[in-house]
């Protein structure tokens, strides 16, 4: 992951880029591995021994290798030797161990001294709340010892830990405890083996003083499994949601997939600094407390859906990342793509449950646009700047730069295209063929293809430019209606529009875009669909493959002119430039019987009216809102047809980040003045209908994190929070008191407390409630940390005043007792919450956000540079923005890049500033 101060420094001037067009075998294989650590927090002594022999492959491509160079970063190099003897030949240099006059296979025995305590960068091993832990993905296990840190070296691994027993009674590894037994002095020792070859990235070890949650599964074909969930004593009662989760997966992925757990042991641990949400590592995944420790008390209902769909996530990796890994990083998504669309169907499922037919198809589609809201967001922005790359990226200077939206989120809709085309069957037997011929190996985004096209029976060799070209493609719809021969034909164009420098310089030709269409009568009825050469309609969605710059379709026996509901589910990653009316767009807000589109005609219908809204607000012009916004809002609080959850998605406002990347010069003050303004205007027109669907969407009795149950809470709040935006607040106010101070459940408790504060920025608002109620949260979990977590996220994403600056509060948060930078979690509560949640206060006109911005950046690279370069990507959109926060984001640019050391940072604040 990260890299030394010394190293960072170097690369400073002369950053080295790596290219996967220079990709080589590696000169070596390690067949096996035996490790030994003897735990000491400021000075760990780490044994290894390497059964290392010459690769032939490697030879016979014309790379052979007359040193073994091993990589090793803040080591310090005790001892070497060879077949069990010292061994001269060896040199130490700038964070690597070369070792030369070696025969063709030998066993490699090393010793070196690394310092847990010290590791605040949280890779490699590190100590956190006095226990040990690591994180190796993606280049941390060369701080734990000498090594070839590469992905395509995979080895069987066998480790001892030893340990003060008192200090650390626990200690893990990955795979199989073999043996453990008391060693004098106070000590004690465990040894684990992994039957299975792996890469180092997977390796873990975990000690120190935890207890467990077990439990006991028969899997799919009769073999006893232990289920064990380990956090720190007192968090013991909030690992119950987690170990249900595993479960669920577990049989998931049996029943889906036909993959069953192929360890005795599945353990999963949290620790609660951590700079990711959880690792994958084989039979030991370390969690960030955040996605493990839930109760109704402390965790949100979308806690409770983060854990199961993370939890499931990492346990998909034991066979999509573990059991067939990534030949090298280019091919990350390989593994997380896959993974990702792994997850998003398990957590669909999850959600359908036993439900009918068209209730188990609106949960589907409630958990497809959260997913589809997070990808336009945010991978869509990443596309439009200058870190943009492709799916499978073709350099980069830091790996960990590249664990990103684009990798993760359009990567999965990569993957989720394979199975529109070829449906769920055709997708199984491509996954079937793809473990059949690669697992145990490391291989390539290209072979997950190839199983796919031969599983298929298909040529897809068009596919690939999914991985390789950058950019969010653009299909323009054009529409002809022939009434006399009722034939109507639908023409698709596709491009890239505007696209970045970084995306233009990867496009090379057309896509293959399946592209799911519907045809709407006027009675707001599906249409059947024949298309031209058929010779019967073929259901009433259809999938067109667009492979070519422009074609047309045309569907025929269309017996009237229909509306075009167009791509359904979202088909694929693709922006839709279609013409609708605000007429068209309300008709099918209303009529269209995918659920998605339904969301989506709404969406739209929002933003045409916000952006207008915002360019007038820009010219500060008066505002007001079209009333068929208000009559589209109003149909869909009336339809009871409609599941809370989905009326929850369809009643909210498109973001204010996604609406200034919108326009074409993004403008935040005048996008939150437009947003406000709506937000306001319906608060106002619904009042009634608002204080009606609260008090019809209560949840008495027991709390239960069910997707019926959160659905009617999420829609219970966001009428709240509405409520909130009155330029009189005092219903919400009244109601928002009385919610937070009977609160069972963290989800209303938080609610309320976000809705006061929201009231306290109305114009006739006062914070007083909010400021009381804020001391009593804080006084309630102030030894939960995860939930002071919360407390300072609401306070850095408020709305704030004139009277309320942000900043200002954030500024003095920042020296409270139970801040601290060093926690990933903490800082990104504050800092990330309001530099990425808050874009009206971050953006002020004064430039402060600015510059608040690159004083912590410059503060975070020197303790942990992954988290200070996840923060600096929050301005790498800057030439898009006004002239004169133009000029000030430059400025905090141009001083971050002056200041900062590591290269993880500098990447990308000189992405940004070239």
């Amino acid at each position: 992951m990260s890299h030394s101060t010394e190293s960072a420094t170097a690369s400073a001037t002369a950053p080295a880029v790596i290219r996967r067009a220079d990709y080589a075998p590696p000169a070596f294989l390690i067949d096996s591995v035996a490790l030994e650590f003897d735990l000491v927090p400021e000075r760990t002594l780490v044994k290894s021994t390497l059964r290392v022999r010459r690769n032939a492959e490697a030879l016979a491509g014309g790379h052979p290798a007359p040193r073994l160079v091993l990589t090793g970063e803040q080591l310090e190099f005790v001892r070497a030797s060879v077949d069990g003897r010292p061994h001269e030949d060896v040199r130490t240099g700038d964070n690597e161990l070369s070792i030369g006059s070696i025969p063709d296979e030998f066993a490699l025995e090393i010793e070196n001294i690394c310092n847990p305590a010290a590791n605040t960068t949280l890779s490699g091993l590190y100590v956190s709340s006095g226990n040990f832990f690591t994180q190796c993905e993606a280049e941390g296990f060369r701080r734990i010892t000498y090594f070839l840190d590469r992905p395509d070296v995979m080895s069987t691994y066998t480790v001892t830990l030893r340990a003060d027993k008192a200090a650390y009674p626990v200690l893990l590894s990955n795979g199989n405890l073999i043996e453990e037994g008391d060693l004098p002095d106070g000590r004690h020792f465990a040894k684990w083996e992994d039957p299975f070859k792996k890469p180092s990235y997977l390796f873990a070890l975990v000690a120190g003083k935890l207890v467990a949650l077990e439990e006991r599964i028969t899997s799919g074909s009769g073999k006893d499994k232990l289920l064990q969930v380990w956090v720190e004593p007192h968090d013991l009662d909030k690992t119950r949601h987690a170990m249900d989760s595993l479960i669920h997966s577990i049989r998931w992925d049996e029943q889906r997939f036909g993959l069953e757990l192929d360890l005795d042991r599945f353990m999963i641990v949290a620790v609660s600094d951590f700079n990711m949400g959880a690792m994958e590592n084989k039979g030991l995944n370390i969690f960030n407390t955040k996605y493990v420790l839930a109760n109704p008390e402390t965790a949100t209902d979308t806690d409770f859906f983060n854990i199961e769909s993370v939890v499931g996530h990492e346990y998909f990796h034991n066979w999509t990342g573990n059991r067939v890994t990534c030949r090298d990083w280019f091919q990350l998504s390989l593994k997380e793509g896959l993974t990702v669309f792994r997850d998003q169907e398990f957590s669909a499922d999850m959600a359908a449950g036993d439900s009918p037919g068209a209730a188990s198809e609106a949960a589907r589609a409630t958990r497809r646009i959260e997913d589809v809201r997070v990808l336009r967001q945010m991978q869509f922005a990443e596309d439009a700047g200058p870190m943009a790359h492709p799916v499978r990226p073709e350099s980069y200077v830091e790996i960990n730069n590249f664990y990103t939206m684009t990798v993760y989120e359009k990567g999965s809709e990569v993957v989720r295209m394979y199975q529109t085309l070829f449906g769920r069957d055709g997708f199984r037997r491509g996954m079937d063929l793809y473990f059949e011929r690669h697992d145990g190996q490391a291989v390539t985004c290209d072979d997950f293809r190839h199983a796919m096209a031969d599983a298929n029976n298909r040529d897809l060799a068009q596919y690939e430019r999914w991985y390789s070209q950058a950019g969010t493609p653009r299909v323009t719809v054009r529409t002809a209606y022939d009434a006399a021969a009722k034939r109507y034909t639908v023409t698709l164009a596709q491009g890239y529009g505007e696209a970045s420098e970084a995306a233009r310089a990867t496009q090379q030709g057309p896509l293959l875009i399946p592209f799911a269409i519907g045809l709407i009568g006027g009675k707001g009825s599906d249409l059947p669909l024949r298309l031209d050469g058929e010779k019967e309609p073929q259901g009433t969605t259809r999938v067109l493959e667009l492979t070519e710059r422009e074609q047309s379709f045309t569907f025929v026996d269309v017996a009237e002119k229909p509306l075009p509901s167009l791509l359904r589910n979202f088909s694929a990653p693709v922006i839709v430039e279609y013409d609708y009316t605000n007429e068209q767009l309300a008709f099918l807000l209303a009529n269209d019987s995918d659920p998605f589109n339904r969301w989506e005609a709404g969406q739209r219908l929002a933003t045409r009216e916000l952006l207008a809204l915002a360019a007038r607000a820009a010219k500060g012009e008066t505002l007001t809102l079209d009333d068929q916004v208000v009559a589209a809002f109003e149909q869909v609080l009336d339809d009871p047809s409609l599941s809370p959850a989905f009326r929850e998605l369809a009643l909210m406002l498109p973001s204010e980040s996604y609406l200034a990347e919108q326009m074409p010069v993004s403008d935040p003050a005048a996008v939150h003045t437009a947003r406000v303004f709506v937000s306001r205007r319906l608060a106002t027109a619904l009042r009634d209908k608002w204080l009606a669907i609260y008090e019809a969407n209560r949840t008495p009795g027991e709390y239960r994190p069910t997707p019926e149950d959160a659905g009617k809470r999420g829609l219970k709040n966001l009428a709240l929070a509405y409520l909130g935006q009155l330029d009189d607040p005092t219903d919400a106010v009244r109601l928002a008191r009385a919610q937070y101070d009977g609160a069972d459940n963290m989800t209303d408790r938080s609610a309320a407390l976000s809705a006061l504060l929201m009231a306290s920025a109305s114009p006739n608002g006062e914070a007083s409630a909010a400021d009381a109620s804020l001391a009593d949260f804080y006084q309630r979990f102030d030894d939960e940390a995860l939930v002071i977590d919360k407390w300072f996220a609401l306070q850095a994403t408020q709305r704030g005043g004139p009277n309320r600056k942000v900043i200002e509060i954030v500024r003095k948060l920042m020296q409270h007792p139970a801040f601290t930078l060093k926690n990933p979690n903490r800082a990104r509560s504050l800092i990330f919450s309001f530099c990425s949640g808050n874009p009206a206060q971050f953006h002020a006109a004064d430039g402060s956000g600015y510059a608040f911005w690159a004083e912590q950046i410059i503060a975070l690279d020197s303790l942990n540079p992954q988290v200070a370069a996840r923060l600096a990507r929050g301005l790498e959109l800057w030439r898009r923005f006004t002239p004169a926060l133009r000029e000030k984001m430059h400025g905090a640019l141009t001083e971050v890049a002056s200041k900062v050391k590591s290269r993880d940072v500098r990447e990308i604040v000189e992405k940004a500033l070239a």
